[in-house]
């Protein structure tokens, strides 16, 4: 199942205070040759638990991933296959090879598994069946498109390009794969998670299984109050998902898997097009929001472009405490030193220059902010440290009631405030004529939900 690969493990050593070039090409003999498709060793290891702080940033070790509970039940009651349990148990301890037959997991029972955990009310893709409709004679469907998975005769369908409302009022596209993709990318992730999760850093936290943005939000703040910051570095990658590299991609997603059948399969979910009013176009670049295989594709990526490196950024460079969270493209760091930041900041912008990436000149922001930032602000006669946003709540600089010391304190962000408060006033616009009990019942709904994410402490 496996292929064993003779890898140059040159050391990552690099002396405190070097320069970010000669990091950056350190990390690149492992990242960016073509001729070598070579995974950086890594020893830290990735944690999570309920609270989920990162082990770097200064809570307690916790129970790794792989350690909780082997496989979650699927639809059938059973649990996942033995195989995948292998997989999983090959990548932990193998963290240099290559896999070279991965399809043969993809069998009718995962497909099967795959299809219920699919949203049942999400709208339909360009072939317009819903999961309703397809769940009609599932067992015949789900035999035949395995047939076509495992024979190469899968063809992926383009995804039918949508628009929802961003807090600040823009628009933010969406791609709807059509059911049978989303089967099929769901299956994939299945397995591809066996490899990648034992793999990825401790402070990635966006889109990955048992892992929220709670656990972000609780990470954030255990680093910003038992780690010394003075500096909170607030960086968003400009239109990540539409810019990502499809080269690129497919190159890092190589590093461990070498069965060019599922390469076959992503580079079909990456070329498929967009549907927009019955017009189709070409997707050279990026990768749809809304895709089943689109967090999978964006943690691998990011992965190697930003975790790797700036895990070796921070350990070999940096003269202070340094500590990152990253959900997703949105990412915070918070820094002892000021030089440290401004230097990362410089470098991140270079190391991003090289993917066809670049911040957000709006949203990436470098402020004061921390246990002494209030003082020290108000000895240089200047106003209380900013605020940032991160995961729609706004951080501020607080103190507890009760003795005064330093604490991180968080609030619902006001343009997602906003946004959603015009949203229920629409609906409830719609709802006039509705009865009353109807519209209370909506109502508690939405605002049920809404607490379950904003109310969090």
């Amino acid at each position: 199942m496996h292929e064993n690969r003779e890898i140059s493990s040159a050391p990552l050593g690099v002396s405190r205070g070097r320069s970010a070039k000669a990091i950056s090409r350190t990390a690149d003999m492992h990242v960016l040759e073509k001729s070598d498709c070579a995974v950086v060793p890594v020893n830290q290891p990735n944690k999570a638990a309920q609270t989920a702080a990162e082990v770097g940033e200064g809570r307690a070790q916790m129970k790794e991933n792989i350690d909780q509970p082997r496989m979650l039940p699927t639809q059938s009651g059973t649990r996942m296959s033995q195989g995948l349990d292998g997989v999983r148990k090959a990548a932990r301890e193998r963290k240099q090879e290559r896999f070279t037959s991965l399809l043969h997991h993809l069998t009718t029972s995962l497909l099967r598994d795959s299809f219920y955990a699919l949203q049942r009310q999400a709208s339909p893709g360009i072939d317009s069946v819903t999961w309703q409709e397809y769940e009609s004679g599932l067992e015949d469907r789900l035999v035949e498109l395995h047939s076509r998975v495992q024979s190469g005769t899968y063809r992926a369908q383009p995804s039918r390009r949508v628009y929802i409302p961003k807090a600040d009022g823009r628009q933010r596209p969406l791609g709807v794969a059509a059911l049978e993709d989303k089967i099929v990318q769901h299956a994939v992730v299945t397995i591809l998670n066996q490899i990648y999760e034992v793999g990825f850093k401790g402070f990635s936290y966006g889109f990955r299984p048992g892992r929220s943005p709670h656990q972000a939000l609780d990470a954030l703040a255990v680093g910003l109050e038992r780690k010394k910051v003075n500096w909170v570095l607030d960086a968003d990658i400009l239109g990540f998902f539409d810019n990502l590299s499809h080269e690129w991609a497919v190159r890092f997603i190589e590093h461990r898997v070498a069965d060019r059948r599922i390469i076959r399969l992503i580079q079909k979910w990456l070329k498929a097009g967009v549907s927009e009013d019955g017009q189709w176009s070409e997707t050279k670049q990026g990768t749809p929001q809304g895709a089943v295989v689109s967090p999978l594709i964006a943690n691998v990526y990011l992965h190697y472009v930003f975790d790797l490196w700036a895990d070796v950024w921070r350990r070999k460079a940096a003269q202070g405490d340094v500590i990152i969270v990253r959900y997703a493209d949105d990412l915070v760091m918070g820094f002892q030193q000021r030089a440290d930041a401004e230097r990362f900041l410089e470098d991140f912008r270079e190391r991003l220059a090289k993917f066809g990436l670049q911040l957000h000149p709006e949203k990436t922001r470098l402020i004061e902010f921390g246990r002494y930032a209030a003082r020290d602000r108000k000895q240089r006669g200047v106003a209380k440290p900013e605020t940032f946003n991160f995961l729609g709540f706004t951080h501020y600089c607080g103190q507890r009631h009760k003795t005064g010391t330093y604490t991180v304190k968080r609030i619902t962000a006001k343009k997602r405030m906003v946004a959603k408060l015009k949203a229920i006033k629409a609906e409830l616009q719609h709802r006039k004529h509705h009865r009353s009990s109807e519209v209370g019942a909506w109502l508690r709904k939405v605002v049920n939900g809404y607490y379950q994410y904003h109310a969090v402490p």
